[in-house]
């Protein structure tokens, strides 16, 4: 879904992002090998621990991208609050070399409100939460690198004693296509500064400013892309997460609003911007949706700054729709959105 670019920006890459039950894995590689057909650059998926949702995304992705011939898989996002860093470094890569090189892994944090419930499953965490995300970001990065982590002793089968030890497989480009999934201007400048991608979701947490959604976001972005700069690593690459769905008939628009509010977080009905609280119990602002015909759905994307200034635009399905439903929205979006936006944007 790409075109020639012009010189003023780049052409963007255009994805969704959707959540697979647990009990429709193959609806699932149904909606990628969709997407494939479709012409989309990415698909992404959520990952939800004790819960319906996929708990463990890369075996999925493997299958998924065994059952297409060129969109990227990736995940929006892992949440490395339950992750050892080891043992992650070790699935990314030979997912990575399962795929062909298509793997984009977007991390994250994890959930914070209700942490102990996850202690039985995955240990309680030590110290400061945060700290323990960063501890585990920061090993995964030097693990991908190829850190030396040890040296070989006689008791390793075939490998002459003192070689150095790494982390294997090695997958190459990988680390490259490692994305962040931040939400403050703080979490935004550091995945910058780390040379990672930015992944930018559908709300933005509420600093009590009473500022827009997009502001705030558009702030965390150029946070991104200002740290990415210092750090020598150039622009970056951003991917931006928006939940307007094109629609052709009412018959469509049915079978879609009832799947709005999304996230858990608006009242019914609701559609603008709005205050809420998202998953991990924080205030957030949550950015509108729009179900309504193509080219209004165009031009909301258009008119979205941080859109504007983003290298990827990905298209949210709430969880729940229909197998049919989505091949609509997502055919409709492939054929009716993105030729306008490609044609106003480059």
């Amino acid at each position: 879904m790409t075109a020639p670019a012009a010189e003023s920006r780049p052409v963007p890459r255009f994805g969704l992002v959707a959540q697979v039950d647990h009990a429709d894995l193959a609806g699932g590689i149904a909606l990628f090998e969709d997407a494939d057909r479709l012409g989309y650059d990415v698909g992404y998926v959520r990952v939800r621990h004790l819960q319906d949702a996929l708990s463990s995304p890369l075996p999925f992705l493997t299958a998924a991208a065994l059952h297409t011939e060129r969109i990227q898989v990736g995940t929006a996002v892992i949440p490395l609050r339950f992750e050892n860093a080891g043992r992650l470094a070790e699935d990314l890569a030979t997912t990575d070399l399962l795929t062909g090189g298509r793997l984009r892994p977007g991390l994250g944090s994890g959930y914070s409100a209700h942490d102990a419930i996850y202690t039985r499953a995955f240990g309680q965490v030590q110290g400061d939460r945060t700290e323990m995300v960063n501890r585990v970001l920061h090993d995964l990065l030097r693990f991908v690198d190829g850190e030396v982590v040890a040296g070989a002793d006689a008791h390793i089968e075939g490998v002459e004693p003192g070689t150095p030890l790494r982390i294997e497989p090695r997958a190459e480009g990988l680390r490259e296509r490692l994305a962040y999934g931040a939400a403050s201007p703080a979490r935004a400048a550091m995945a910058g500064s780390l040379g990672l991608g930015l992944q930018l979701a559908t709300m933005a947490p509420d600093d009590g400013s009473g500022r827009s959604f997009e502001v705030l976001q558009l702030e965390a972005l150029r946070a991104y892309r200002e740290a990415s700069r210092e750090a020598g690593h150039g622009d970056g690459h951003v991917m931006v997460s928006r939940q307007m769905l094109p629609m052709r008939t009412e018959e469509e628009l049915e079978q879609w609003v009832s799947l709005i509010p999304r996230e858990r977080a608006a009242a019914p009905a609701v559609a603008a911007e709005h205050a809420g609280v998202e998953i991990g119990g924080n205030p957030a602002v949550f950015s509108r949706v729009v179900l309504d015909d193509p080219m209004t759905v165009a031009h909301a994307l258009l008119s979205d700054a941080v859109v504007q200034e983003a290298d990827e635009i990905c298209l949210v399905l709430p969880f729940g729709a229909s197998a049919h439903a989505r091949h609509q929205v997502l055919e409709t979006f492939a054929t009716d959105v993105v030729p306008h936006l490609l044609t106003a944007i480059v």
